[in-house]
């Protein structure tokens, strides 16, 4: 899995770019719109539930420090959300490529996580400079920022090369996936902490795959180290379903060609 990345990564760079440059082609906005689409959003949601809503964080704090929070989930969400949602047709797009021998079709799911990393990391710039902006202070912490973003883009690859594999002989998976990243939202502390839930609920709640990055990249914001045994738990999984995923790909690829 790792040498065919290093070994197509000049490709992989020059088609990740044109995938995010062809997504914003003709716009006169162009890339501002990946910095004005997450700040619009942002300023909904907060509008929405702290100030309609007069949602507080845990039950106190202001509405500045809600939307800080808030912005941590959804940049997270979206990050998986997008790979859940663009993944499956990703084969179907490019299937052309499907019938030439030589094209290293793994390389097409991981354009999908490196756009969506893309956008994410504005997301996180954004999120950075609000931390700093509101807490008046850059914590050292804030370095660890990648060793918590790591983990979820081991298991946004590993969903994405199952996903685009299995959906070209399951095409019902692709209708079911958009729902899916719908529900993530909701299911994930993304609006609440997991602190709010009962307790019978939060183990349950522990088990979704946002939930670990997501509180721990809140946890980096707020100027703490995030729990390294968690993360590294989390990493160990997230590994183990990355090459899952790229071996269940590898195995169903030789009938791509004849199905599409």
């Amino acid at each position: 899995m790792v040498l065919s990345l290093i070994q197509h990564r000049a490709l992989l760079w020059n088609m990740t770019r044109r995938e995010i440059w062809g997504r914003y082609k003709g716009s006169s906005m162009g890339l501002l719109w990946s910095l004005f689409t997450p700040l619009l959003m942002l300023v909904v949601y907060t509008t929405v539930f702290g100030g309609i809503f007069q949602a507080r964080w845990g039950g106190s704090g202001s509405t500045v420090e809600f939307a800080l929070q808030l912005f941590c989930g959804m940049t997270l969400h979206g990050l998986l959300a997008e790979c859940l949602t663009r993944a499956p047709n990703k084969l179907f797009e490019h299937a052309n490529y499907v019938k030439k021998v030589v094209f290293p079709l793994e390389i097409l799911p991981v354009i999908v996580v490196l756009s969506a990393l893309f956008h994410a990391l504005i997301g996180v710039a954004i999120l950075v400079v609000a931390s700093v902006i509101i807490h008046q202070a850059v914590y050292a912490s804030l370095v660890a920022i990648p060793l918590v973003l790591l983990p979820l883009v081991l298991l946004s690859l590993g969903v994405s090369w199952f996903l685009s594999a299995t959906t070209v002989y399951l095409r019902d998976l692709s209708q079911l996936t958009g729902l899916l990243a719908t529900l993530l939202l909701f299911l994930a502390p993304v609006f609440y902490p997991v602190s709010m839930l009962p307790k019978a609920y939060q183990p349950l709640m522990k088990a979704n795959p946002l939930t670990i990055p997501i509180e721990q990249l809140r946890t980096v914001i707020a100027g703490q180290w995030p729990d390294w045994s968690t993360l590294f738990i989390y990493s160990f999984i997230s590994l183990v379903f990355a090459c899952l995923g790229f071996a269940w790909f590898q195995k169903v690829r030789k009938g791509f060609a004849d199905v599409l």
